[in-house]
């Protein structure tokens, strides 16, 4: 993780562009269109209206590499157009939007995709002014305040997903996590299908489980956390939210892109609990290499908005993405905003999560500043749940201690089982 030096005075933003011709022509249109131009002169664009509001280019670099064919449609395009990429970083000054989450992503990702000018703009990172940290609350509990709740002082926290996803009432769900609690599980969520359906209602779900939760912190004094899946409107937020805090539940989960950035921000303000962000949909935004975003800006947003947990993907995934990405997305929750409020965010790792992982995961991030969440790599251990607990916890001692998984499971056989092909 990267030393944060002083915030910047005004918003600057980092992009990857591909344009037919100059790129410097076409950077210098978009820094117009998301400030103070538009695509005609118009009366009163003074020069001294844009000495004070106009966006700058404060940086410019062409890359090399030959563009055979555009990478996104746009009108007009002749063949045989001579296409090139480049680096380009904005500046706006903040008295333009203020320290508004909001209408800063309509300045630093909004129209802009849209310009015919680029055949491709992919947002690569933010650099936020104080103001922003003075107007966002930012994890209210993040890593310090998840180990606090979940009771685990080292060592990342072992999680898991409620499987199946969906068709369970709620009391076999609460059947389930009473078999978690007692395998030894640090964290459970709901997975993100869940919701508030009539087979398996918010409310009664919540109250079953806490039962098992509750009772299960009275017979050894751990409580195991559950991230309850509240997505809704605003109202059922809050009263979905009150609900979890009067049961004694230690943990809620929303799906970022279903709640959107203001019911965000809304619920990162009005949470008494941890917000377990689900970053579902996501991939619409990245996936494409010259469209989109990179995860380093996107989930700064979030984390300011009051996300605690980010799920960054995992190694070996079952999705698209690559084990370097992942390690990159990771790192960047656990790298400070700023100098006096680092909002550090703790990192998820899941999709098809084993013990295989483990080695990897902690070789590339260096710390256990983390939440890994099997699914099928615990609930589907020969030796039941509370076996598939035991395996990813003595996986990652072996992966702390720098011992190979195979000579540790010689003498660990939950280890051993879940090593088996």
């Amino acid at each position: 993780m990267s030393t944060l030096t002083l915030p910047p005075l005004r918003i600057e933003a980092d992009y990857l562009v591909e344009t037919v011709g100059d790129p410097r022509r076409a950077v210098e249109t978009m820094a117009g269109e998301q400030s103070s131009g538009t695509f005609v002169p118009v009366p009163g664009e003074t020069p001294e209206l844009k000495a004070r509001s106009a966006a700058r280019v404060e940086r410019l670099d062409l890359l090399d590499e030959r563009v055979e064919t555009p990478s996104l449609p746009t009108t007009g395009l002749k063949a045989g157009a001579d296409i090139r990429r480049a680096r380009a970083t904005l500046s706006w000054p903040i008295e333009n939007v203020g320290p508004s989450l909001p209408n800063l992503m309509a300045t630093v990702a909004g129209n802009l995709f849209e310009l015919q000018a680029f055949t491709g703009l992919r947002l690569l990172d933010i650099r936020l002014p104080q103001a922003f940290a003075d107007a966002y609350p930012g994890p209210r509990f993040g890593i310090a305040g998840t180990r606090r709740l979940s009771g685990v002082a080292t060592g990342p926290v072992i999680g898991t997903i409620i499987k199946p996803s969906v068709g369970f009432g709620p009391e076999e769900t609460a059947a389930l996590v009473a078999t978690l609690c007692a395998g030894g599980i640090d964290f459970i969520k709901d997975d993100e299908l869940q919701a508030d359906g009539p087979h398996c209602p918010f409310d009664q779900r919540v109250k079953a489980v806490m039962r098992v939760v509750n009772a299960h912190a009275d017979r050894t004094g751990k409580k195991v956390m559950v991230a309850f899946n509240l997505t809704g409107d605003l109202d059922q937020m809050r009263r979905r939210h009150d609900l979890l805090v009067a049961e004694g539940a230690t943990c809620l989960m929303a799906s970022l892109h279903a709640v959107g950035l203001v019911g965000m921000i809304e619920l990162g303000r009005m949470s008494a609990l941890p917000i377990h962000a689900h970053r579902n949909g996501w991939g619409a935004l990245t996936r494409h290499p010259l469209l989109g975003f990179s995860y380093v800006p996107w989930q700064k947003i979030w984390r300011l908005a009051g996300a605690d947990h980010m799920h960054v993907n995992g190694l070996s995934n079952k999705f698209f993405e690559e084990d370097e990405s992942v390690v990159a997305s990771a790192c960047a929750c656990l790298t400070p905003l700023f100098p006096d409020k680092p909002c550090l965010a703790m990192p998820v790792f899941s999709s098809g999560q084993t013990v295989k992982q483990a080695p990897g995961t902690y070789r590339a991030l260096g710390t256990t500043d983390l939440i890994v969440t099997a699914g099928g790599g615990i609930v589907a251990h020969p030796g039941g749940p509370g076996a598939g607990v035991m395996a990813l916890r003595q996986a990652y001692e072996a992966a702390v201690a720098d011992i190979p998984l195979k000579t540790h499971a010689l003498s660990h056989p939950e280890l051993a089982q879940a090593l088996e092909p």
